[in-house]
């Protein structure tokens, strides 16, 4: 018998992309989402991708407790991946009792759910920021995590925790794996699901896109004074596709029983640094355009450089990331002009 997935907030950018993958890797899947940060673009895109109409939806927010509950009791879960959160930076520091309201009250009542109906494997998208402002790179899984320089990656910290704890008292009812993404960019090859920000994109890629066809007249690069090599702040940049991919493997690990501790961490990027100004002119390469860019102050909540030691989750996880940073630049543009028809 074929085991489900719920995929809460799986509507949206990472949600979209590891749904693909579940279904062709053989899992049912119960996408919810309560459509705050996206509409059923993507959702649509998904069932073209996978030829399946039959992928059920349901809209769902994970802030409300009784349909929370309501929907594991309709399902029967095996697993959890929760991506059901508020993402940008910048707004967590403008509206920090906002995130901490949504991204810990979603995920405290998912848990008590899974508890309730005797328990499940949880899937937490979990995110670099947790490391803060490393003392030292390439970070790996037992890097100590430096106080969040935001409160979003205060409540990535603070899920975290409630994870291993909830794990560690649940008898072995509960597993979980907490995977800490870094950078996720790009689109899948079809060209039929990517990054759909609603308003303004608080992340670089659509804003690249978008100033590249036109939809924003010019692309701020937030502080070219880092002590870095050309002074713009250093990430690791993982294809959506890849870190797609890297779910699956950690689902299919906690379905099998082949963790070695019953709350396990996993770091998922490439382990290559590059920087927000290589980024943009490897865009520009790619797809032969020339952007519309300018350098603005320095963004709150951003650290200078942050990139991972991805050795256990190729390893352990037997998870690798294979697509190059250019083919993933060419799906963002790919992803762009299908929105806009061209």
């Amino acid at each position: 018998m074929k085991k489900t997935v719920l995929v809460s907030g799986g509507a949206g950018f990472i949600g979209s992309h590891v749904t693909v993958e579940l279904i062709g890797a053989g899992y049912e899947v119960v996408v919810a989402d309560n459509l705050s940060n996206c509409d059923m673009t993507c959702f649509e895109g998904v069932k073209k991708i996978t030829g399946r109409d039959d992928i059920p939806f349901e809209k769902v927010d994970f802030c409300d407790a009784a349909a929370t509950e309501a929907l594991f009791a309709k399902y029967k879960i095996d697993a959890v991946i929760h991506f059901a959160a508020f993402k940008a930076v910048g707004e967590s520091v403008e509206k920090p009792v906002l995130y901490y309201k949504n991204n810990l009250g979603s995920f405290l009542n998912v848990l008590e759910a899974a508890e309730r109906q005797g328990g499940c494997n949880v899937l937490f998208s979990s995110s670099a920021t947790v490391y803060g402002q490393p003392e030292k790179l390439p970070v790996t899984e037992e890097s100590p995590r430096q106080p969040a320089t935001s409160p979003y990656g205060a409540t990535k910290q603070m899920c975290e925790d409630i994870l291993q704890d909830t794990v560690k008292a649940s008898g072995g009812k509960i597993k979980g794996i907490l995977l800490r993404y870094f950078n996720p960019i790009g689109a899948h090859p079809s060209a039929l699901i990517g990054e759909l920000p609603r308003g303004v994109p608080n992340n670089l890629v659509p804003f690249i896109t978008q100033t590249a066809i036109g939809k924003r007249a010019c692309l701020s690069i937030f502080g070219d004074d880092y002590p870095t090599p050309d002074g713009t702040c250093l990430r690791d940049y993982i294809d959506i596709v890849d870190l797609a991919k890297a779910h699956v493997y950690a689902v299919t690990r906690m379905m099998e029983g082949k963790m070695d501790e019953p709350c396990e961490i996993f770091n998922v990027g490439t382990g290559r640094p590059v920087s927000v100004m290589e980024l943009v002119t490897a865009f520009e390469r790619v797809n032969g355009l020339k952007l519309n860019y300018k350098i603005a102050p320095r963004r709150p909540g951003d650290v200078t450089a942050v990139w991972a030691d991805p050795t256990r989750a190729n390893t352990v996880l037997g998870w690798k990331a294979e697509r190059t940073v250019e083919e993933t630049l060419r799906s963002a543009w790919e992803w762009e002009k299908h929105l806009a028809g061209k």
